[in-house]
């Protein structure tokens, strides 16, 4: 497996797409798709690429050190002269092979385990008992959830002149989950990333859940809400019309 391979795979084990793994890391698309098809030739140099590397390697739960080693080991033109001239020299001997666990063989691993991880979170959140009509969606790793969350609140609200409730939810600081019940059918249930918008509306009464809510700004009807709460604090809230 080469390095942009398993760059890849990991990337796709932590459920992120390229563009939004471009937007965590504020890389440009273009050149994370260069890089998962193993080509470093426009990251501008060794220091450049590992300086790449280090960037992406906690979005996608990995050790930086793990893939400078790779990168070194099959694109850096750094250390491949030096050990040439070395061995030019009769300064160092071109080492024999010994018997020892491969790094190929530890990423693959590591990939397993993410996956094992991921698959085991979806498990448990689904054997949990839900309370009508807010569902409590297991947080990802972009947005940590409070241990203790709030308990759903009720607010009756004047409907707007089209005589319906309308929200719209901007993840103006942070990532979080969110789940949106609209006159009890689920509408939405999923992670939003910084910069995302999502606007509901409906006749009778729309439930949320935040699993981050003092990093997102609601609309209600047009008015903007004061935050719901603290940044990591689940939220549940229900909104009525009168």
């Amino acid at each position: 497996m080469s390095l942009g391979q398993f760059i890849k795979g990991a990337r796709e084990s932590a459920g992120l797409s390229v563009d939004q793994l471009a937007a965590v890391t504020s890389m440009r698309t273009g050149l994370i798709i260069e890089m998962e098809k193993n080509n470093f030739i426009n990251c501008g140099g060794d220091t450049y690429a590992r300086g790449h590397l280090r960037n992406i390697a906690p979005k996608i739960f990995l050790d930086p050190q793990v893939l400078v080693d790779m990168y070194n080991e099959e694109h850096s033109t750094e250390s491949r002269k030096i050990h040439d001239m070395l061995v030019e020299n009769n300064a160092t001997k071109i080492p024999t092979e010994r018997k020892t666990v491969s790094w190929k063989s530890l990423a693959i691993l590591s990939v397993v385990l993410l996956a094992a991880i991921a698959i085991g979170q979806m498990i448990i959140s689904n054997s949990k008992t839900t309370v009508a009509p807010i569902v409590k969606v297991s947080p990802t790793t972009s947005a940590v959830a409070s241990p203790s969350p709030s308990p759903i609140a009720t607010e009756s609200v004047s409907p707007n002149p089209t005589g319906e409730l309308s929200l719209t939810i901007s993840a103006a600081r942070g990532n979080s989950n969110i789940d949106v019940v609209v006159d009890g059918k689920h509408l939405f249930k999923g992670p939003m990333f910084q910069g995302d918008t999502k606007s509901f509306s409906a006749p009778a009464s729309i439930s949320i859940y935040l699993s981050n809510s003092g990093d997102l700004d609601l609309t209600l009807n047009g008015q903007k809400l004061a935050p719901l709460g603290a940044r990591n604090q689940e939220i549940r809230k229900t909104f009525r019309s009168k």
